[in-house]
């Protein structure tokens, strides 16, 4: 079985890569992003996507949607730290054939992984009495609406580090890019949510406890 793995966690990733070798599964490659992750799976083919929900260039149910907007058939399943039934079930609804928690046991996951690769829907056993409700028609009703959801996740990557009180100047260091490209982020970020400056971004990000989602 050869396995792409997509996290933007360099340290889980390298982990998980070296136990996953141990225990006799092929990684073709690791990819830090989403957009890499596509680049990657365009190329190599593998038989099986290993993909993190929460990432900041786009999350996991972005990545999963995309593959299944390009043609790619093979199974794809989440890999997070987070037991979100609506994540749960939107995956599942995306195309995913697996939703797995980073807390499963080496020996759970390899399990997991044999039997995605072989056709089945793998849910973390932690997850079962959510998917029970969602077969038995119990589906949870969606959230509200977010003033941020027509942000990108660069853009909302940003508005986080805007309401740390982070500049222009050490956002750009932060996140690699030209102190320009952070201004015209800002600058859409402002025209998104009809405000007129950063300040009022910032409070109406920890109004809406922006600063909250870190999880991944």
């Amino acid at each position: 079985m050869r396995v792409l793995l997509i996290d933007d966690h360099t340290l889980f990733r390298a982990g998980l890569q070296g136990l996953l070798e141990r225990m006799g599964i092929e990684v073709v490659a690791s990819a830090g992003s989403g957009q890499e992750g596509l680049k990657i799976v365009s190329e190599k083919k593998p038989d099986v996507v290993l993909l993190d929900m929460r990432m900041p260039d786009m999350d996991g149910i972005e990545v999963l949607k995309s593959l299944r907007e390009q043609g790619e058939e093979m199974p794809i399943a989440i890999l997070t730290t987070v037991d979100d039934e609506r994540d749960l079930i939107e995956a599942l609804q995306c195309g995913a054939q697996g939703f797995l928690l980073k807390g499963m046991q080496p020996d759970e996951l390899v399990t997991a992984l044999q039997d995605i690769h072989d056709g089945k829907t793998v849910v973390a056993p932690d997850l079962t009495p959510i998917l029970a409700k969602v077969v038995q028609g119990h589906v949870p009703p969606p959230p509200e609406p977010s003033p941020f959801s027509e942000l990108t996740p660069r853009e909302t990557e940003i508005l986080f580090l805007l309401a740390e009180g982070q500049s222009n100047k050490v956002i750009a260091r932060n996140l690699d890019i030209s102190d320009g490209t952070v201004k015209l982020h800002v600058k859409a970020i402002l025209r998104k949510l009809n405000i007129h400056s950063r300040v009022e971004a910032a409070v109406m990000a920890v109004q809406h406890g922006l600063l909250k989602k870190t999880d991944s």
